[in-house]
């Protein structure tokens, strides 16, 4: 029984070995929408990590540089300011002619002038410096004076022309609220992983919310985005999103690899690879729901409503998705698999496998020699042409031939015919 065994072993350890290989041979022969929904492992991202780190390297890069260089455009909850709205009601005046009106009344050029929505419900928003009560109130009769805007009636009223003050203490508190809103939810976050997964998972994870948190910021920066409450309540929900993403893809990683070092099948890389790939379409499905709905609350807020509060979350709730989608697969996974690879258990593991298929490659080879031999030269095949047996030495008879009689004794004397023995 023992020996049956050992005999079946060598081709049990070839089909482990080729298993791999067949079913990604098997899946590369389908079209590229079939490998993505089926999930068979044929996309290669945790074999090419070292591209999507470069890749991700350069995004941080680029994202670093335009905080650094050109920084963020805060918003009047931010900094403080007086901000004034009116209607823009026929579309004919330009944000020019709204500059030169405040340039005139106040002496000073306004921080921004912006129009707001589109068709009858567009606004004019202009953002200053603060201003004191009556210089508000010059501007306001200066712009009605001007424009004539027009009420719900259709009448000119000075009374749909709005003001707001927000103090700069006041934009002070909800930077540090926004802060420590961010950090608790870091923590929180932290907590959460470190207590579901190990550490190396945990770690992975929150490496990947800090580059969605630097990446976002950096669109903002190098667009130019306006950073205002509202773009801190979205950057919190898009850090969700990013996590949930995150803990669906390691979910799956913490599924494949459970008690994988008493296998040789699959390595641990070769395992979170096949997790990436089965869990393709759940990540693109739920970032195409998260998005649909990004987009049509873009096109409300600015086409229809005119709310710039809407806007704003709507800009980094679209910006967070997309990168959050990306920095799952392709930035979390790889870095799990990075760490987890510096254990000496996944390293041990990894040697065990890649030994075991060089030996049942090996044993292949030797079984179908026909497949070798087709690879000779000619040349190769002369030195490999069998010689003429060599004699077998004189003390070794050749295998089957007769016994051959000594001609001398041991002695040294010749060996005739026996003489009779003397007595």
């Amino acid at each position: 029984m023992a020996a049956r065994r050992s005999a079946e072993a060598p081709e049990s350890t070839a089909i482990e070995a080729t298993d791999l290989d067949s079913a990604g041979s098997d899946a590369a022969k389908h079209g590229f929408f079939v490998r993505l929904y089926t999930g068979t492992g044929a996309f290669e991202v945790i074999g090419k990590r070292k591209l999507w780190y470069t890749v991700s390297g350069l995004i941080v890069a680029i994202a670093v540089g335009a905080m650094i260089i050109r920084g963020f455009t805060f918003g009047i909850d931010f900094e403080g300011g007086t901000k004034v709205s009116f209607p823009r009601g026929d579309g004919q005046v330009t944000t020019q002619q709204v500059e030169t009106v405040f340039s005139d009344t106040i002496g000073r050029a306004p921080e921004s002038v912006v129009v707001v929505g589109s068709g009858d419900s567009a606004t004019f928003q202009i953002r200053s410096e603060s201003l004191s009560n009556d210089e508000t109130e010059k501007l306001r009769t200066a712009l009605f004076d001007e424009f004539q805007p027009r009420g719900a009636d259709g009448q000119p009223s000075k009374q749909v022309i709005s003001d707001s003050v927000v103090s700069e203490t006041w934009g002070g508190q909800i930077t540090k609220k926004a802060l420590i809103a961010l950090v608790v939810f870091l923590v929180l976050a932290a907590i959460y992983i470190t207590v579901r997964y190990e550490r190396y998972m945990a770690i992975a994870a929150l490496a990947t919310l800090v580059f969605d948190l630097v990446v976002t910021a950096g669109v903002y920066a190098l667009v130019g985005f306006e950073v205002t409450p509202a773009t801190v309540i979205g950057l919190l929900t898009i850090l969700g999103f990013s996590l949930y993403d995150t803990v669906i893809v390691f979910d799956k990683v913490e599924e494949n690899t459970e008690g994988f070092e008493h296998t040789t099948r699959r390595t641990y890389a070769e395992h979170a690879n096949l997790a990436v790939n089965q869990t393709f379409m759940r990540s693109i499905n739920t970032s195409l729901i998260s998005v649909l709905p990004i987009i049509a609350l873009m096109v409300i807020a600015v086409w229809l409503l005119g709310v710039g509060t809407l806007m704003d979350l709507a800009l980094v709730q679209l910006v967070g998705v997309i990168v959050g989608t990306y920095s799952s697969i392709y930035f979390a996974t790889p870095l799990l698999v990075s760490l987890r690879e510096r254990t000496d258990v996944v390293r041990k593991h990894t040697r065990r496998v890649l030994n075991r298929r060089k030996t049942a490659a090996a044993r292949s080879v030797d079984a179908d020699p026909q497949s070798e031999a087709t690879e000779l030269t000619d040349a190769d095949e002369a030195d490999l042409t069998p010689a003429a047996p060599a004699a077998p030495p004189p003390d070794k008879p050749a295998p089957g031939a007769r016994p051959v009689r000594p001609t001398t004794s041991r002695t040294g004397r010749p060996s005739g015919k026996r003489s009779p023995r003397t007595r």
